[in-house]
């Protein structure tokens, strides 16, 4: 690993004036950063710890909405009883990602920018994302890779909070030099299509300050559920975030199938919102969901589990 120095920011305007630099990045608990920095992902010169910037409680509500910093532990938001009550289904994602000690340290914002996980490019295998010319995953190793959205890289993203993010229609607070700017949750995660060195929309010097969850996105009925190859400590085959709004809207997003958080399409949750589902309602929406699906030659599975996963969380939010 090449060397870097290390800077712990006093303040928000420290941080950014540190992060202007080409060669800084901005470090949470490390958890994917310094695996990444291993790999090969990155080179920095110099790291600058942001979770000494944070400007106020790492979860707090006003009649906006809930306000939760990028520094937020994953575990702290798992346990919190404001986001235990008002956003169960970020708290549920929160305590469903990787491992007890990972919780402990990982951070929000950092769970939201960390790095695809496919083995080709962790292991330095040319490739669209390390500037290589193709994928090797398309006609490879691709059992855990994209059914939606793909090419011409089929990484998926492995954040479980931000598939309940999706879900509730959160905005993402990011910071450059002396500007601050709300980000649509929808419109944070980029497509490899529209760029291939990140699989966020942060620009060059740009950092992730805290997360706002809309008012009207709390309470109501939420859920979220994971598949995993392994019981507990794994990344996503596939998962889902579904909320039902006090005033009926739903929205639904799922996770482990495509490169970014991938919501349902409208029709889908127009149809949930109507409640009364039957059964053979629901399998026709399960089925709809997943029209566009396109498997590759080892991951066809995935759409299975993706309807399961609609089905059941249709019958919840639609009863």
């Amino acid at each position: 690993m090449r060397a870097f120095a290390f800077r712990r920011a006093a303040s928000l305007a420290e941080a950014a004036q540190l992060l202007s630099r080409p060669d800084a990045l901005p470090l949470g608990g490390g958890t994917d950063l310094l695996p990444s920095i291993d790999d090969g992902l990155f080179a920095p010169s110099l790291l600058v710890d942001v979770r000494t910037a944070a400007d106020g409680p790492m979860i707090s509500e006003s009649p906006d909405g809930l306000r939760i910093l990028a520094a937020a532990r994953l575990h702290d938001i798992a346990t919190d009883t404001l986001a235990r009550a008002r956003v169960p289904a970020l708290a549920l994602a929160c305590g469903a990602a990787a491992s007890p000690a990972l919780r402990h340290m990982g951070t929000l914002g950092g769970n939201l920018c960390q790095r695809p996980r496919c083995w080709y490019l962790r292991r330095g295998v040319a490739c669209h994302k390390n500037g290589g010319s193709s994928c090797p995953a398309k006609d490879g190793e691709n059992q855990h890779h994209a059914i939606l959205d793909g090419g011409p890289c089929w990484m998926v993203h492995p954040s479980d909070p931000a598939v309940a993010l999706v879900a509730l229609g959160a905005s993402v607070e990011a910071r450059r030099g002396a500007t601050t700017r709300a980000i649509a949750i929808e419109s944070f995660f980029a497509l490899p299509r529209d760029r291939m060195d990140r699989e966020t929309s942060l620009q060059d010097g740009e950092f992730v300050v805290a997360v706002i969850i809309p008012a009207a996105a709390g309470g109501g009925r939420q859920v979220f559920r994971k598949l995993t190859q392994r019981e507990a400590w794994d990344f996503a085959l596939a998962s889902i975030a579904a909320a039902r709004r006090d005033d009926g809207s739903v929205r639904i997003a799922l996770g482990g199938i495509a490169p970014r958080p991938w919501r349902a399409p409208e029709s889908v949750e127009e149809d949930a919102a109507s409640g009364g589902l039957d059964e053979d309602s629901i399998n026709a929406l399960a089925e709809r969901a997943m029209y566009d699906a396109v498997p590759l030659a080892r991951n066809g599975y995935k759409v299975q589990l993706a309807q399961s996963l609609l089905r059941d969380a249709l019958r919840e939010i639609a009863a």
